[in-house]
C-alpha cells in the first residue's frame, strides 16, 4: 500500500497535555461534574430525606432539596463520570462521549416529559427539575462536543530564533 503525502496520526497523542486540547478538557470537567452530583446523592449533608432513598421508583431523596434521586440515578452518574475522564484520553472519544452521553440526557428529558412521575415507569426516578435540568445538560455537552480537539502548543513551547 503506497501512501502519497505526509502521515498524520489519526488520534492526539495521549501523552500530552489534555488541557491544551478544548474538547479533551470538556470531558474531563463533564466527568468531574456527574462524579460530584454521583457522589452528592450518597451524602445525606447533601441529600435531603435520605433514609427515603431506593433503587429506583418510590425514592424520596432530594439532592440539596430540589433534584430527586435514587441509587439507580447516583450509580448511573457515578459511571458517566468516570467514562468522561476515562474517555479523554483522546479527542476523538472525548467527543463521542460528549455527544453520546448528550444524546442520552436528551432521552431522558423526553422520558421526563412523558412518563407520570407518579407511576412505576419513572423508574429513575425523574421530577420536574430533573427533567428541565437534562435538557440543558443535553444542549451544553452536545455543544462542547463541537470544541477543537487540536492540541494547541504554548508561545512558550515553541523556540524563538533570533
Amino acid at each position: 500500500m503506497f501512501i502519497d503525502g505526509p502521515v498524520h496520526p489519526p488520534l492526539t497523542r495521549a501523552d500530552e497535555d489534555p488541557s491544551q486540547a478544548p474538547v479533551r478538557w470538556a470531558s474531563i470537567v463533564v466527568g468531574m461534574f456527574f462524579l460530584a452530583i454521583g457522589f452528592a446523592g450518597f451524602f445525606p449533608g447533601l441529600t435531603q430525606h435520605f433514609n427515603a432513598i431506593e433503587m429506583g421508583f418510590g425514592s424520596g431523596a432530594m439532592v440539596l432539596g430540589i433534584f430527586q434521586v435514587s441509587v439507580l440515578h447516583n450509580v448511573i452518574h457515578l459511571l458517566l463520570g468516570a467514562l468522561g475522564i476515562a474517555q479523554s484520553r483522546f479527542s476523538s472519544s472525548a467527543r463521542r462521549y460528549l455527544r453520546i452521553v448528550g444524546g442520552l440526557a436528551a432521552v431522558l428529558w423526553l422520558f421526563g416529559l412523558l412518563v407520570d412521575q407518579g407511576s412505576m415507569s419513572n423508574f429513575m426516578p425523574l421530577n420536574a427539575v430533573d427533567t428541565w435540568a437534562y435538557l440543558v445538560i443535553a444542549i451544553v455537552l452536545i455543544g462542547l462536543s463541537f470544541l477543537s480537539g487540536e492540541v494547541t502548543r504554548s508561545s512558550q513551547a515553541t523556540p524563538r530564533h533570533a
